[in-house]
């Protein structure tokens, strides 16, 4: 908080002030008090941690009669009255006020969003205007948006081009309006320009659909790209039917609505369903819909649904697992404390040459920590140094305990030591280190 205090005299003298700054300092310690300025104002910072308004207005009125007082001892000859005339906090969002409500940040965010809106530039308008030839066909009006970035002007001609005599918009003008509004996250212009494109039966293409599906996720939409896809699945077109390409993304979007295990285990019954669908239609699976559905069963806990299609990929689907199929499964049976399969997993993934990321490595040396066995884990924290991974600290810490635990504090030390000899940990790292382990011997 900053309180101004206003005084009814003439400037004081510097000796003066600093006869006050000192008493200040001295009787105050979570006050700091800036000089006192020409046109009679004190300025006192005050560091308030009180975020309810009682709690303020207690400690405000206490500190307002305590500084009156101290005002008066020391400039007895000098000024008659002080007293706090504004204050102005630069933390919180209102004056005396709590944390903000749901309301209040909801207005804040509209107002936020509309000041940074940006605007129409008309001048950019008529010069892509001019580079239209009189009787413009939806080809030219294509070669013009492609090579504008601003999504605002391409709006307006797409908005113009339509009120123009005997002008149809085709899939290409559609489809760039689209992908330009949708990469500026202007959804709500983005789904006026979609509800167009439904309404006309015979305009679409698979490519115009997908990127419609694909915004729509982005925008955390489901629903509406659900349904884009329903309307694929309807269309009499064979050329606007959903794809491999339309099922991964469809994938991608269900797998990654929710980060804890219930989101993803509702999802992932989506996510299996769509994948038999798809299978029914006749489409075959690539690496990247085994790995959604491998991800997705190990997010949900079925690991052993994932490993299963883990030994389909080659069997029956015809397509090699990758290095994500391995790292997906090394963590989920890391999870689950099955520490011999995924350290056989991990064997066969570096014979394909393979090398294991850092979360699969991180999930490897945890659970060896956890399961009592710090020999594989400390092997391990080598082998990712000498691979380049990134070990995190919970990792380090989670090595350390399980050694203090087993052996002794001075095991653990040495550990820290050898850490640090080797450049593995920076100095703050280190320091966090040794008192975690500091505090965990008291």
């Amino acid at each position: 908080m900053i309180i101004t205090y206003r005084h009814n005299f003439e400037p004081l003298c510097s000796n003066v002030r600093n006869m006050y700054h000192r008493r200040l300092a001295a009787n105050y310690s979570f006050i700091c008090a800036s000089s006192i300025s020409k046109c009679g104002n004190l300025i006192v910072h005050l560091h308030s941690h009180y975020h309810s308004t009682c709690c303020f207005q207690v400690q405000f009125h206490n500190l307002t009669k305590s500084l009156q007082v101290s005002t008066k001892e020391c400039f007895k000859g000098h000024g008659k009255c002080y007293m706090p005339v504004s204050f102005y906090s630069s933390t919180a969002t209102r004056r005396l006020r709590g944390p903000p409500t749901r309301s209040l940040r909801r207005r804040m965010r509209k107002r936020a969003l509309a000041a940074s809106r940006p605007v129409l530039d008309e001048s950019r308008v008529q010069k892509a205007m001019e580079k239209l030839p009189p009787r413009f066909t939806p080809e030219d009006l294509y070669n013009v948006m492609s090579v504008e970035e601003d999504p605002l002007v391409c709006l307006e001609l797409f908005n113009w081009a339509s009120t123009q005599h005997r002008f149809r918009h085709d899939v290409l003008t559609f489809h760039v309006t689209i992908k330009r509004l949708g990469a500026a996250s202007m959804y709500k212009e983005m789904d006026d320009i979609v509800n167009q494109v439904l309404s006309v039966p015979y305009i679409g293409s698979e490519a115009l659909f997908n990127t419609m599906i694909h915004y729509f996720i982005k925008a955390k939409k489901l629903i509406r790209a659900v349904n884009i896809f329903k309307h694929m699945q309807n269309s009499m077109k064979m050329d606007c039917r959903p794809s491999i390409i339309t099922y991964n993304i469809l994938f991608s979007g269900l797998l990654t609505v929710g980060r804890n295990t219930y989101i993803s285990y509702m999802y992932m019954e989506a996510a299996r369903n769509l994948f038999k669908q798809m299978i029914n239609d006749g489409i075959e699976p690539d690496v990247f819909s085994l790995n959604y559905m491998i991800k997705g069963y190990v997010l949900s806990l079925h690991v052993n649904d994932a490993l299963r299609i883990f030994h389909q990929m080659g069997a029956v689907y015809k397509c090699h697992p990758n290095s994500f199929s391995y790292d997906y499964l090394i963590h989920g049976l890391c999870v689950q404390g099955r520490t011999k399969n995924a350290k056989e997993l991990c064997d066969e993934m570096k014979m394909k040459g393979f090398t294991p990321s850092s979360k699969s490595y991180n999930s490897l040396v945890n659970a060896f920590a956890l399961g009592g066995e710090v020999e594989n884990a400390v092997k391990y924290l080598w082998e990712m140094n000498e691979n380049q991974r990134t070990v995190d600290f919970i990792t380090y810490r989670t090595v350390v305990d399980e050694i203090c635990r087993q052996q002794s504090v001075q095991d653990a030390v040495c550990f820290l030591k050898e850490l640090q000899e080797k450049n593995l940990v920076d100095g703050y790292t280190y320091k966090r280190l040794v008192y975690e382990l500091e505090d965990s011997k008291d």
